[in-house]
């Protein structure tokens, strides 16, 4: 284990995603000095670089698996997770997925490729004010945390990156695989809070065609042969 390596886990940081600045505060001396421990730890894989200036132990000297989520996090503070990855992480699409995309406060589309942990993408959107984080859930993950968008908002946030319009329920049931029931668990507040979200009309009026759809087949009786 390199010396940097044994700093980090001798200040119970060895399951933390590390900044520059904590680096800093945590091995003191000059930028020199710094730049060789880190470096070393680099060359000898005790320590992986996630971006420049972001760091994380390697696997043999982390007590936990670290999740992508939170590396998405560490990539850019201020996303969250969303669209098919959030979906997926609910339960609600049956496929893997393979490239973790989160929506971004940032004005345009971002990617990475990381060796060690995938490929990440984020992706701005039109949202109102204050509205960014509106069904939007702090999730444990270990001893870090992701941000991740509720079912709906996930869904949403799909609908708007891709533009899709409402043609019925087929697009989702047929084209995402999403499974009726997941769609009749949702709750007439869950609409409600997404409908001052959107910028783009053609987003709300989606919703609303959604909802009017959950909640009118939920109350429908069952039909018999």
């Amino acid at each position: 284990m390199s010396s940097l390596a044994q700093q980090i886990s001798a200040a119970g940081l060895a399951d933390h995603i590390l900044s520059e600045r904590q680096l800093v505060r945590l091995l003191g001396g000059g930028d020199a000095r710094r730049y060789g421990l880190v470096n070393r730890a680099l060359k000898d894989g005790s320590l992986l670089r996630i971006k420049r200036g972001t760091y994380l132990l390697g696997p043999r000297y982390r007590t936990e698996a670290v999740h992508p989520f939170t590396i998405a996090q560490s990539l850019l503070p201020g996303s969250y997770i969303s669209f098919e990855s959030a979906l997926a992480h609910h339960g609600w699409i049956p496929e893997a997925v393979f490239v973790t995309a989160s929506a971004s406060p940032a004005r345009k589309t971002l990617h990475f490729e990381t060796p060690d942990f995938g490929a990440f993408d984020f992706h701005p959107l039109a949202i109102a004010d204050y509205r960014f984080l509106t069904s939007v859930d702090r999730v444990p993950m270990g001893k870090l945390t992701a941000i991740v968008a509720q079912p709906l908002r996930a869904l949403m946030d799909l609908v708007a990156l891709r533009k899709e319009p409402w043609s019925g329920i087929e697009w989702l049931t047929d084209g995402l695989r999403i499974d009726e029931e997941q769609l009749f668990s949702l709750r007439r507040g869950d609409f409600s809070k997404l409908k001052a979200v959107y910028k783009h009309k053609s987003v709300n009026t989606f919703i609303e065609a959604l909802e009017s759809f959950v909640l009118t087949a939920r109350k429908a009786p069952p039909t018999h042969d």
